[in-house]
Formats: structure tokens, sequence, C-alpha cells
């Protein structure tokens, strides 16, 4: 004869839910790990602070923006200088730092000849680093712009649409 046991029998089961917990805590404990052993690696950047403090006169300049305009008006970083007051200016900014560099630039309506005058001044001081500001032309009829005249001996342009 068979006896039945007073504590009732169930089947095994897995229970998935606490699989889950234990394989997001492992995931979570392996990235923490992963994350404290990485070097970041980066390059130092000085920021300027809030209240910078101007560029004291006396320290040498290194870069200077040269901007010819139109009837032969030449500027030092936004400041006019006449055109018999260029070559000493610039024997100056050599004398103090003979590493100086010049960005040339020149508007629209500027002669070639004026821009070359002030290259040669700047080449015949001993100055080598020259770069040169260039602006791409705007497209004929944009809004804002004048057309450009037409060559001597050229055929007038067609008429708008």
């Amino acid at each position: 004869m068979k006896m039945r046991s007073p504590i009732p029998h169930k089947k095994a089961r897995i229970e998935i839910i606490p699989l889950i917990d234990i394989m997001f805590f492992l995931l979570a404990s392996f990235m923490m790990v992963s994350l404290s052993q990485t070097h970041m690696k980066g390059i130092r950047v000085n920021l300027p602070s809030i209240h910078s403090v101007p560029q004291p006169p006396d320290q040498k300049k290194d870069y200077v923006a040269i901007r010819v305009a139109e009837g032969g008006l030449i500027y030092f970083d936004n400041v006019s200088v006449n055109f018999d007051e260029v070559l000493p200016k610039l024997y100056e900014l050599h004398r103090a730092n003979p590493q100086v560099k010049i960005s040339l630039s020149a508007e629209t309506l500027a002669l070639h000849g004026d821009v070359i005058g002030v290259l040669d001044k700047v080449r015949s001081v001993g100055i080598d680093k020259i770069g040169y500001q260039i602006k791409t032309a705007s497209p004929q009829g944009a809004p804002g712009t004048v057309p450009a005249p037409p060559a001597p001996g050229a055929p007038p342009p067609p008429p708008p649409p």
C-alpha cells in the first residue's frame, strides 16, 4: 500500500527573475571596473579667464594683420597708417620680433599696385612669414552685390530675364 506524504509535491522550476537581477549586477560591476581602468588622454588647454588682462604694449607681437583699402589706405590691425609710415612701422615690428607673421589682405576696390607696394616693403624689411587672406568673389547678380563693369572692348552682358 502506498502512502501519500502530507507535504504536497511540487515540480522543480527555474526562476528567471533572480537570474536577471544577477546578470544586471554583473554587467554593472564589469562596466564600472572597465571604466576605472581606462586612462583618459587629452590635451591640456589654457582657457582664458573671464577677467583676462589685455596684452601690455611692451610685449612683442607675433602676428600683424595688414589691410590695403581703396585709395591706398593701409591699416595695421585696423589702425590707419600713412603709406610713408609703413616701412618704419615694419622695421619696428621686425626689430621687436624677427619671427613676426604678417597677414596681408586687400579690399575689393584696392589697387593691385598698392598691395604689391606693401608686399615689397614687407619683404625688404626681412619678414618672410607672410599669409594672404583671400575671399571668394561673390557670384554676379547675387543680392547686395554690384556687378563688375565689362572689360573694354568686351560685348555688353545679356539683359536680365
